[in-house]
């Protein structure tokens, strides 16, 4: 394999954003099978085609309960509320299988999807009303209620609208909660719901029954088998993460850094000074994450942005990722930690300490984002190695213990992205002086060489647990290129 090539491919292909079919979202737009639509009677195939064996929706591995439950509730409504005869054998088992489920949420320590403590209340609702399941039976009911309460009580004059987060988990009101939506300024330009495929299903469906725009955006939508993504699109999502992860153990030339040109042109269009970027050009909320790796990526490449949009993210013990957020995320402070860094922040700078202490607070690294601890604790080995070391040698002591004796890593079971992630970080404590045996560089870079080719298990935490595989092959392209440019030798 020519790395370079496939790597030069890969920047042709980038733009909108590919994401892996989600049950969670599929079922939502099933739902629009009883308006005649022929987008929901395919997504409601999808669904009959893709029950897991025990009955539940998800992700068959990793198994995540939180990702099993909001997707099984969600195909359970959809198959008993626009399903016919066939599925009664399906909602049966769906049953059983919630009865498995909710309780093993409690033995998993793992963090919420995307919106839990929102959609999970209006889902049970809609699942008892049709007799799937008793909210009862789930101990942890209270504790959403809080949180949603909570949450809600927080929001700018009481609404949702496109201006934050909520939107994008817009079908939280269920079917008696509309009065918490702000209807004329809800939808984006795209005529979706923050870019949800599933909140903007619910729109069209209770909300503006048939809405024109929805539906124009639902059929823009990519789908190849009927199933829907978790968001669409997220351009600028996929153009800084694949940008950032090909400059992290280097800077691509020649015809690579002619391919990056346009992708840079428009990450630089997108930034809005003092307030930076959202996960597209056309979604409205602006965050920490995102604008902090184009930050990242358009300083490298000598483009001009302000770190004060950076900087508007702050809060007092550490940086939001949005306004309103639950929890905040380790790899959102790690990215920004990063991104003042390359800034010219010294470690002694308070947003900088600020940032180290809550690392330091956190018992290990895992993230709202994504679900693997090597994605976090490799990002804050290449924010810290060379420029606050105290941060990372115990993940470093981690990484090297964690890594196989075939060479790769994984958390759940070997992959090819947590076996990047695992080099990404081996490489970033060797470029800053430290021991890294070349023989673990060469196993995790053999085993990475056999098992580049996708599907990628779903890592990423949305509403459900997605891919975004460009991200992904991105990550392992260049992750592979820099070890074989190290070691000096062609690995594949």
């Amino acid at each position: 394999m020519n790395l370079t090539q496939n790597i030069a491919q890969l920047l042709k292909d980038i733009g909108p954003g590919q994401m892996t079919s989600c049950a969670y979202e599929t079922a939502w737009v099933a739902r629009l099978a009883k308006l005649g639509e022929p987008r929901g009677i395919a997504a409601l195939a999808w669904l009959r085609e893709n029950q897991l064996a025990d009955g539940s929706w998800g992700t068959e591995s990793p198994k995540y309960y939180h990702d099993r439950l909001v997707s099984t509730l969600a195909a359970s409504i959809a198959l008993a509320t626009v399903g016919d005869v066939s599925d009664r054998g399906r909602l049966e088992r769906a049953k059983s299988a919630l009865e498995t489920v909710i309780p093993a949420l409690a033995d998993e320590a793992m963090i919420d999807t995307i919106g839990f403590e929102m959609i999970v209340p209006a889902l049970f609702d809609e699942a008892e009303a049709l007799g799937i399941i008793q909210r009862r039976y789930y101990s942890d009911m209270e504790r959403l209620n809080q949180q949603r309460a909570a949450k809600l009580a927080r929001l700018p004059g009481g609404l949702i609208s496109r201006h934050i987060t909520l939107a994008h988990s817009a079908e939280m009101a269920g079917l008696d909660g509309q009065r918490l939506l702000d209807v004329e300024n809800l939808q984006e330009p795209n005529g979706s719901l923050g870019h949800s495929p599933s909140a903007t299903a619910y729109f069209v469906l209770n909300v503006r029954p048939g809405d024109a725009a929805a539906l124009e955006y639902l059929y823009q939508i990519p789908v190849d088998d009927g199933g829907i993504p978790y968001a669409a699109p997220f351009a600028n999502f996929e153009r800084s993460w694949t940008l950032w992860n090909l400059i992290v153990g280097g800077y691509p030339d020649g015809d690579l850094l002619a391919l990056c040109q346009p992708h840079l042109d428009a990450l630089e269009a997108s930034w809005i000074p003092g307030m930076g970027v959202g996960f597209d050009p056309g979604y409205t909320p602006k965050d920490a994450d995102d604008t902090s790796l184009t930050f990242e990526v358009l300083r490298r490449f000598d483009r001009s942005v302000d770190v004060e949009a950076i900087l508007s993210f702050e809060e007092a013990d550490y940086f939001r990722c949005y306004a309103l957020e639950s929890n905040p995320s380790t790899s959102v402070n790690i990215h920004v930690l990063s991104a003042l860094r390359l800034a010219g922040f010294e470690t002694d700078h308070p947003s900088v300490q600020k940032i180290i202490r809550f690392l330091h607070d956190m018992q290990f690294w895992f993230d709202k984002w994504h679900v693997s601890p090597y994605y976090p604790t490799s990002h804050a080995v290449i924010a810290c190695a060379g420029y606050y070391n105290d941060l990372i040698t115990d993940a470093m002591s981690w990484i090297f213990s964690t890594q196989n004796e075939d060479g790769s890593w994984g958390y759940f079971m070997p992959t090819a992205e947590e076996t990047a992630y695992g080099l990404q970080a081996l490489m970033a404590w060797k470029r800053a002086g430290q021991e890294v045996p070349e023989d673990r560089l060469k196993r995790g870079a053999d085993w990475l060489a056999d098992h580049l080719a996708p599907p990628y298990p779903p890592l990423w935490i949305g509403k459900s647990l997605y891919t975004p595989p460009l991200i992904v092959r991105a990550t392992l392209l260049s992750t592979l290129l820099q070890v074989t440019e190290e070691l000096g030798e062609r690995i594949c």
